[in-house]
């Protein structure tokens, strides 16, 4: 289920008269925040389910707050500063922050404007009012997938080398590929500004002089996939990228937008230690 372009439960909605799942399961240790939102209606308007099925989940105790599994179903939590997890992997409870994933096409530059008047980011992105920041970089050529988020720690540590979060390319290269490649690439080939290592590469399909290629990598140095095939004697022809980390390209047409799901952002936070 999305997590943000959702049609679940107003979290200003609370009133006691449709607080069906008030009574009910275990006691625990967690303090109610005074005037907090109760835990099943954060967790339905974060995209996990239905009200019933949250519950269901908090019962089985399977849903963290700070750390503490919580089994009641009316406990009150602030859904802006708490830290909710359910099976372990944290959700999104703002109401206020957004994850997108975006189909950059080629020839739009990776900001959100551009001095020069050429096509940036934000002209895909319609009206939307959030102040959105962009993970990463793509080059100005290649396509592919972004993601764009208004959660600032987020985006930070997602671009952050030393979180080593994996990303992953299709390339049209001069053909044929020796056998070999794979095993250079994971070596290592040396750039001029030190040594670049793939963790996955495969020839997907040759025809003729051509040839298309995934390689999947973790570092983000500029121009990285391009410079490591140009290397090794395969110059890109196109680039697009196709996944970050648990989040994939699929089917998203170039320039379009999705919200990432509820399970997205909780493999992006685990996958960043949040």
């Amino acid at each position: 289920m999305s997590a943000r372009g959702r049609n679940g439960p107003d979290l200003d909605d609370d009133d006691d008269d449709d607080d069906w799942g008030d009574v009910g399961g275990e006691r625990d240790d967690l303090t109610d925040v005074p005037d907090g939102v109760r835990l099943q209606k954060v967790l339905a308007a974060a995209g996990v389910g239905s009200r019933r099925h949250c519950e269901e989940l908090i019962g089985a105790g399977r849903v963290e707050v700070d750390g503490q599994t919580v089994r009641r179903f009316g406990a009150r939590v602030d859904p802006e500063h708490q830290v909710i997890r359910v099976d372990g992997k944290r959700i999104p409870s703002r109401q206020d922050v957004v994850y997108l994933a975006f189909n950059k096409p080629p020839k739009v530059l990776t900001a959100m404007s551009d001095d020069r008047g050429r096509r940036t980011i934000t002209d895909f992105l319609g009206d939307r009012a959030e102040r959105l920041f962009h993970v990463g970089r793509l080059d100005y050529d290649t396509e592919g997938l972004m993601l764009l988020t208004n959660d600032g720690e987020l985006a930070h540590r997602l671009a952050h080398p030393s979180y080593e979060v994996a990303k992953t390319y299709l390339a049209d290269v001069p053909g044929p590929v020796p056998r070999d490649m794979a095993r250079r690439l994971a070596t290592g080939i040396e750039l001029e500004d030190g040594v670049a290592v793939a963790d996955r590469f495969r020839v997907l399909e040759q025809t003729g002089s051509r040839a298309l290629v995934e390689i999947t990598l973790h570092e983000g140095r500029k121009h990285i996939v391009r410079r490591m095939l140009a290397e090794v004697g395969h110059p890109v022809a196109r680039l697009v990228r196709t996944t970050v980390g648990p989040v994939k390209l699929g089917n998203l047409r170039p320039g379009a937008t999705r919200d990432l799901t509820t399970k997205e952002i909780g493999e992006l936070y685990a996958a960043v230690g949040l």
